[in-house]
């Protein structure tokens, strides 16, 4: 059986959040083991989606005043605040990840298994087959700037709103899977419910990622080990943050 190295971070701030997943990829593409984090945000924060323009957060009032980074994934804008984060970098060489869909199949649909055991209903979005094919009306109009206000396939819903997205990154024969567990309302997004407001349920963090780090090592087959960034894997970190995500030029440069 391999090994799942589990990380749990403390909070921290959005550039090297970003950045020690960034060393994570980096180091699961070098040969090393795969790796499940847990993180948080010492300040609420605004990510923007790889390709959204940084002008564009202007049309988001409540988060106006957050700090902005740029993820290396993907999608819409997220107010990072009241939520448990996620992120998996795992070597493509595995065969149980050989399509990176099943690793996003997994994360999810475990967690609907533990947040049904904790008495929340949650959904995986599946919508229909043209739903996801004809897309020429979608077209006409940009999407929604933050990610939760988006649907994408496989998301995971409460009644109809969005309290879990994820999104990733594919590099040099590696992925990096981030997600975002929403589990209460945001004075810097209040148009966005989470968990909390939706079912009246107030998860504790550590049971959650406790029960769903079991759920998970049974789907894939691995043994977990608690581990903290290597030596050279915090070095990484400290250059991605200063050369990238920290940095206002890479930020702003779109």
């Amino acid at each position: 059986m391999s090994v799942l190295r589990v990380l749990i971070d403390p909070p921290a701030d959005g550039a090297w959040n970003m950045a020690v997943d960034e060393a994570l990829l980096e180091s699961a593409a070098a040969g090393g083991a795969a790796t499940l984090r847990f993180y948080q945000w010492s300040e609420p924060t605004l990510s923007l989606g790889y390709f959204q323009r940084a002008a564009d957060r202007d049309q988001h009032a409540a988060s106006r005043l957050c700090p902005l980074v740029r993820r290396a994934s993907g999608g819409g804008a997220i107010v990072h605040d009241r939520e448990l984060t996620y992120s998996v970098a795992w070597p493509m060489r595995d065969t149980r990840i050989k399509a990176a869909t099943n690793l996003y199949d997994a994360c999810h649909e475990t967690l609907v298994e533990v947040l049904a055991a904790m008495a929340v209903k949650a959904t995986i979005y599946r919508p229909l087959p043209d739903a996801c094919t004809s897309g020429s009306q979608a077209r006409e109009s940009p999407p929604p700037f933050l990610c939760f206000q988006r649907r994408s396939c496989g998301d995971i819903l409460c009644g109809a709103h969005k309290i879990v997205g994820s999104a990733q990154r594919r590099s040099r024969g590696a992925v990096l899977q981030h997600g975002s567990i929403l589990l209460s309302r945001s004075s810097c997004a209040p148009e966005l419910p989470g968990i909390r407001e939706l079912t009246t349920k107030y998860l504790e963090i550590p049971e959650l990622s406790e029960s769903w780090l079991t759920c998970l090592s049974r789907r894939l087959s691995v043994s977990l080990a608690t581990s903290t960034l290597s030596t050279r894997e915090a070095a990484s970190a400290r250059e991605f943050c200063e050369t990238r995500f920290a940095n206002e030029t890479y930020n702003s440069r779109r």
